[in-house]
């Protein structure tokens, strides 16, 4: 089966997905126009889709403050979108009662564990880069592993025979634990170990 046909019927499973019920009306952030290259050597995965970007978009990592920070960071290093894979632990925007963005629980992470391994299945990329320490922490549900981004951070690490490049999250509140300018040398030193291309 082509990798494409694999990913449509990872589409179908997500678009009828309702397992989470504060999420159920939610958009669903996996697509094949907008999460990119379904055959990149290199996906990024991070934490969940944002009420104020992706949530509207319908892309990930795009449209809010966290997405300019990303986009800015690829461009540092001459990346393009199109040419990674783009996606979170969970495929839909968590609120608290008020309406803002709230941290998905263990087990919303565990409800969409199954779509990220499938997501990782299809496109088998060299190398997984995590964007915090939630999408970090939601990769040992697929295989256990003893990372901790404060720890790992900005280094290239076996993981479920692949190589796993933990990194800081691009939102503007990771920023008081990983500047811009230290962000920057992090994403250098990632486009030292491969070329997604």
């Amino acid at each position: 089966m082509s990798i494409k046909s694999q990913f449509d019927d990872l589409l179908s499973e997500v678009n009828n997905c309702e397992k989470c019920s504060r999420m159920c009306d939610r958009k669903k952030v996996l697509s094949k126009e907008n999460n990119g290259k379904l055959d990149s050597k290199v996906v990024f995965i991070a934490e969940a889709p944002g009420r104020l970007g992706a949530e509207l978009t319908g892309i990930p990592l795009c449209g809010d403050k966290t997405g300019d920070n990303f986009e800015m960071l690829l461009n540092s290093i001459g990346w393009k979108r199109e040419d990674v894979f783009i996606t979170n632990s969970i495929l839909c925007n968590p609120q608290d009662e008020n309406g803002n963005n709230s941290t998905p629980t263990q087990e919303e992470i565990k409800n969409c564990n199954d779509f990220l391994k499938k997501t990782l299945e299809i496109i088998n990329p060299e190398l997984v880069i995590t964007l915090g320490a939630k999408a970090l922490d939601s990769l040992k549900r697929i295989e256990n592993h003893n990372y901790f981004l404060q720890n790992f951070v900005a280094t290239k690490v076996s993981w479920n025979n692949k190589f796993l490049f933990p990194l800081y999250h691009t939102s503007p509140l990771a920023r008081r634990h990983r500047n811009e300018d230290q962000q920057k040398a992090d994403f250098r030193a990632l486009s030292q170990i491969v070329n997604p291309n």
